[in-house]
């Protein structure tokens, strides 16, 4: 379960001006003209060359769930690369990123601090360069585990010492027990 990366992804799929095709020879025939060939897809999708021609043809209309999921995690990963990096472009230098989370947060702080963990609803708006910050380490195949200490660092700057104004000696915000999380541009 990838929460992070996948829910990054949801915020720059929402930028999408078209809807990516639905059905399996529309997927099909998609991934062929992006990749130049049958060959390509049907090794890229683990199939046979002659199932990925039945596809783009219509001969089969229905795949099974687990090829469904590739298919639709391939042709997502390439639907309107401009407009998706359009979208992190603009929320990296100009809009931000909006992260809705349900989670226990808690922080390390000095002696005579109530620092206990507690679950949190927070809809918090962070700065462009965090937004840059998240968008680079999910390009360059960051662990699910370096996303979240990201996100921390973030809700510790933006919501825990309001850009500086408060809390000034907090060292650590601990993220756990996720129970809702979600982006938006």
């Amino acid at each position: 379960m990838n929460l992070f990366g996948d829910g990054l992804d949801a915020a720059v799929h929402k930028a999408f001006t078209r809807p990516a095709p639905k059905s399996a020879g529309a997927r099909m025939r998609y991934l062929v003209k992006q990749l130049g060939g049958t060959k390509a897809v049907a090794q890229m999708l683990r199939i046979s060359q002659r199932t990925v021609e039945r596809y783009v043809k219509d001969q089969i209309k229905k795949p099974r769930p687990d090829l469904a999921a590739r298919l639709e995690r391939e042709v997502k990963a390439r639907w309107q690369p401009q407009i998706r990096a359009k979208a992190r472009q603009k929320a990296a230098t100009t809009g931000g990123i909006v992260i809705d989370t349900r989670a226990r947060l808690g922080y390390t702080a000095p002696i005579g601090s109530t620092d206990q963990d507690r679950i949190r609803h927070l809809t918090v708006a962070l700065p462009p360069h965090y937004a840059a910050r998240l968008f680079d380490a999910r390009e360059q195949g960051a662990t699910e585990q370096r996303l979240q200490e990201l996100a921390a660092e973030a809700l510790k700057e933006v919501y825990f010492q309001d850009g500086g104004r408060r809390a000034g000696s907090l060292e650590e915000v601990r993220f756990t027990d996720i129970e809702h999380l979600e982006f938006d541009l």
